[in-house]
């Protein structure tokens, strides 16, 4: 490896080591102004628990074991929402992007859905598949289906035309064309479309959550609330936070193994 070489690996292990710390210092920031807001009378502590509150109630709903009871019903309804989103998403928008009698058929209807918040389609959903775990996992479905599918068709619909005439001249045939360049090409942006989705199902069953529901970390926010256990309820929002933040490094890191080859 060449001196310049090792100037340009040191230069940029320098910079990514300052963005962590800034980010660092950014986190530790935001905790230490949580903690003295209301410890210095700032804000009223009976509306916003110190974080030492907070995270010793957290430690206490963790050792008794109704968190992670809460964690594992809102993990379920959350992941298979998502993966029910993705298993569909991806396949329609590959069909949308590229047959152009499915995107006439389907195109109005998915524009009206499109415009439609999955919030506003709760009642709906709970009318028809009852309160139980099923509309909720169909909802979150639902909220999670939209980004995965856009990006799934954007990405499609601009993979570059001379790779597909490459491929095409080759006499690649059709499903190879689909399996070996236009997904492959349309992998980053599908991506994105998936971590959006991670995001969405995190927000929507959270909101879901506070209707009908049993378990789950939105049951135990919207509990906490009416009972005004207010440092229960910052404990689940704390949880959701955490969860969030892991489930978007999980899927960075997923998408960096298969997109190996974009490094």
């Amino acid at each position: 490896m060449s001196d310049n070489t090792l100037v340009a690996v040191e230069r940029l292990s320098l910079r990514r080591l300052g963005l962590g710390a800034r980010r660092v210092v950014a986190v530790a920031a935001f905790l230490a102004l949580w903690q003295a807001a209301p410890s210095l009378g700032w804000v009223d502590p009976a509306f916003l628990s110190p974080l030492s509150e907070v995270l010793e109630t957290w430690w206490r709903l963790a050792i008794g074991g109704d968190l992670w009871t809460n964690i594992e019903s809102s993990l379920h309804r959350s992941l298979s929402g998502f993966a029910i989103a993705i298993a569909i998403a991806v396949p329609l928008g590959l069909l949308i992007a590229w047959y152009r009698a499915v995107a006439g058929v389907l195109s109005p209807l998915l524009a009206i859905f499109l415009n439609t918040a999955a919030v506003a389609l709760l009642p709906v959903f709970t009318l028809i598949l009852g309160i139980g775990d099923t509309s909720k996992i169909a909802i979150i479905a639902y909220a999670c289906f939209w980004p995965v599918l856009y990006n799934t068709i954007s990405g499609a619909r601009d993979v570059d035309p001379l790779l597909i005439k490459s491929a095409r001249s080759l006499g690649l045939p059709h499903l190879k064309l689909f399996s070996k360049v236009i997904v492959p090409a349309a992998l980053p942006t599908i991506f994105t479309g998936i971590r959006l989705a991670g995001a969405a199902s995190m927000l929507v069953l959270i909101t879901t959550e506070y209707v009908g529901a049993k378990a789950g970390l939105g049951y135990m926010i919207i509990s906490a609330q009416f009972n005004f256990q207010i440092p229960e309820m910052y404990a689940g929002i704390l949880t959701v936070s955490i969860i969030g933040v892991a489930f978007n490094y999980l899927l960075l890191f997923i998408e960096s193994k298969v997109l190996r080859w974009k490094a």
